[in-house]
């Protein structure tokens, strides 16, 4: 499926300036506190193509252009535009293309813009060879070579009506004249380009669903007054989406006289939703969700006691089995009002298999609590595996430790709102669910000072701990006391290890491996050019091992970690079972015999690194390295 890459922001409510943000594949954080437009962000993506019909979803100039700048943007007369979003193609999307175009395109992504008045324009990522498409057209068609010829010298504007009575005219065959009629269809009345677009693309486009804690379902849902064509609030709504998953008949209960047929489609939705449901909400398991319909009486006249059927209601309770006791939805908590009605309305999405579908959620689980929070996180991790996500948040318990790549941060300036990729020093406020989601995992493995130096994993800290005692029982230059060691749990950790520590105003400086991730390094060298971390402060292993690429264990000589690596594993490598031409012992190593974990050897390292005599350059590699490092941190704040 097509997969939202980007978002762009022209200009929409609080945010005045254009802003722009990427999407991760999976789901995406917009933390902020209140107020800060994080709503306003979700809203301008869903009203690109919202998934039915609603008034709210779409742009309306006086509405949602910034107020400040409203008047003088009435006063131009081009169309102004909202959002612009880049998607990327899917591989069977671009190989459907290729073989229609005749030759192996690289159309993988294209953007898609929409305008305050609700039209849109979108622009492929690569233009169309107009002249290859009608050569493979044409190469094993009956038009003759002259008018091959013809079509070919004035491929980029054809006369096709003027070719075609040609064409008849001078007896060409039939199937050239249908071939005329299909080239006119592609490239006729719009480009070739449009009509790929639409033939390939535009269908399977996602669309965007909104939900937010006005969504949820009222306990009772008269059926006799609900619309389902166009419910009047958003509780409606997922009312709507229940009695269509239920499949009531509204325009038929009022007939029924039998109602276990009813009563049949009720038990199989509750089971559907309760099984769904306590697949993740582990607060209270033993509760049970019921549907039942019941007559609703009124007085034929005000003042008689006399009394008619005016309709049907559908009540929704909980039952705890346990206590025998059952309650309507509403006075259950509102964390799991949101909850199971939000199962509700995506049930409604996930019955649509035709189409592509983005989840937009509004400050989810916000009432639940810290642990049922966990449960729903676990939730959109599940879901998002089918379905991109996107989700405001302030709480810490809404943000996955090890995705902190994930998080995007939304502030409101003096001139308007503004989306980061990286986490800004200078609100607090916004930082602060960040550093709270952080806390455990930093609590576990390391305890933090005023200089960090910050590594990727367990097996640097083993080694560089090590080498440090080793120079240092040598008499020569070790790491100095005051720097503590920060393994991120990997690469892709350390930017938002980096933006997190200088939001506390800590020294921070870090020792990585060459980067194996363009996106990784991307990050990191996003946080250099915005000044979060000086240039200076980022050291790569290859610097002391005069090549282009190192990782720690190259620091040594392979003789001496193939002696840890071979008692770690039970093997007999030697250096010359290695391939010179592969960068790094570690990928050398791998391609001998798979990959293996890296820690296992730094074990026995530490075991026995300190009985062995290490070589001179190893020796001089860690000095130089340990020498550079205090040197950073040498005169910076203690």
């Amino acid at each position: 499926m097509n997969k939202l890459k980007k978002v762009k922001i022209h200009k929409y409510r609080c945010i005045e300036k254009e802003q722009s943000f990427e999407v991760e594949p999976d789901y995406t954080i917009l933390v902020g506190v209140n107020e800060s437009g994080k709503t306003s962000v979700l809203h301008s993506i869903a009203s690109v193509q919202y998934f039915e019909d609603d008034s709210k979803f779409k742009y309306d100039m006086t509405r949602d252009y910034p107020r400040s700048q409203l008047k003088e943007a009435q006063k131009v007369s081009e169309k102004h535009k909202a959002v612009t979003l880049t998607f990327e193609l899917s591989k069977e999307i671009t190989k459907e293309i290729s073989d229609f175009l005749g030759y192996e395109c690289n159309i993988t992504g294209y953007d898609l813009t929409k305008y305050y008045d609700n039209s849109e324009m979108f622009s492929l990522n690569e233009e169309i060879d107009q002249k290859a498409f009608l050569e493979h057209k044409l190469k094993n068609s009956a038009v003759s070579d002259e008018y091959k010829q013809e079509i070919l010298a004035s491929f980029k504007s054809i006369d096709f009506d003027g070719l075609t009575a040609k064409m008849k005219q001078s007896k060409e065959p039939s199937e050239s004249i249908l071939l005329m009629g299909e080239l006119k269809e592609c490239m006729g009345k719009k480009s070739l380009i449009s009509f790929v677009y639409h033939k390939f693309i535009q269908s399977q486009s996602p669309k965007f669903m909104y939900y937010d804690e006005y969504y949820s379902l009222p306990s009772e849902v008269r059926l006799d007054k609900i619309t389902l064509k166009s419910p009047k609030t958003d509780s409606d709504k997922t009312a709507a989406a229940l009695i269509e998953l239920a499949k009531i008949e509204i325009d038929k209960i009022e007939n029924y006289t039998n109602f276990e047929g009813l009563v049949a489609e009720l038990e199989a939705t509750e089971s559907i939703l309760s099984k769904e449901l306590f697949r993740y909400w582990q607060t209270n398991r033993d509760l049970k969700i019921e549907f039942k319909v019941r007559p609703i009486e009124e007085p034929v006249r005000s003042g008689y006691v006399e009394k008619h059927i005016a309709g049907n209601a559908l009540n929704i309770r909980v039952k705890n089995p346990k206590r025998g006791v059952s309650l309507p939805l509403e006075n259950r908590s509102r964390g799991f009002n949101w909850f199971f009605s939000f199962l509700v309305w995506f049930k409604k999405i996930q019955s649509d298999t035709k189409n592509t579908y983005i989840v937009l959620l509004d400050e989810p689980g916000l009432n639940l609590h810290g642990n049922a929070q966990a449960d729903l996180l676990k939730f959109i991790e599940d879901i998002s595996k089918d379905y991109q996500v996107i989700y405001t948040t302030h709480s810490p318990f809404m943000i996955p430790l090890g995705s902190l790549n994930n998080v995007r941060t939304v502030v409101e300036k003096d001139d308007g709102t503004v989306i980061s990729d990286s986490i800004q020093e200078s609100d607090p406020a916004t930082l602060f669910p960040l550093q709270a989601a952080l806390g455990y995992s930093i609590a576990q493995n390391l305890f933090i000072s005023e200089n960090n130096l910050l590594v990727e994993g367990p097996s640097d800290l083993t080694y560089l701990t090590h080498m440090s005692s080793i120079l240092e029982s040598l008499g020569r230059v070790g790491l100095s006391d005051n720097i503590t060691l920060v393994p991120t749990g990997g690469a892709d950790k350390v930017a938002s290890f980096v933006s997190l520590f200088r939001g506390n105003k800590l020294n921070v400086a870090c020792l990585l491996d060459t980067f194996s991730e363009d996106k990784a390094r991307d990050r990191l060298e996003d946080l250099a050019n915005q000044n979060i971390i000086e240039v200076s402060n980022i050291l790569y292993f290859s610097e002391f091992t005069n090549s282009s690429y190192a990782d720690i264990e190259d620091m040594f000589e392979k003789s001496e970690y193939l002696v840890w690596w071979n008692e770690a594993f039970q093997m007999t490598v030697k250096v010359s079972d290695l391939d010179e031409k592969v960068e790094g012992i570690l990928k050398q190593l791998e391609k001998l015999d798979g990959k293996k974990s890296h820690y296992t050897p730094s074990r026995f390292f530490a075991k026995n690194a300190a009985l062995e005599k290490l070589s001179e350059s190893t020796l001089d590699r860690f000095e130089k390295l340990f020498k550079k490092i205090d040197r950073i941190f040498e005169g910076k704040k203690r």
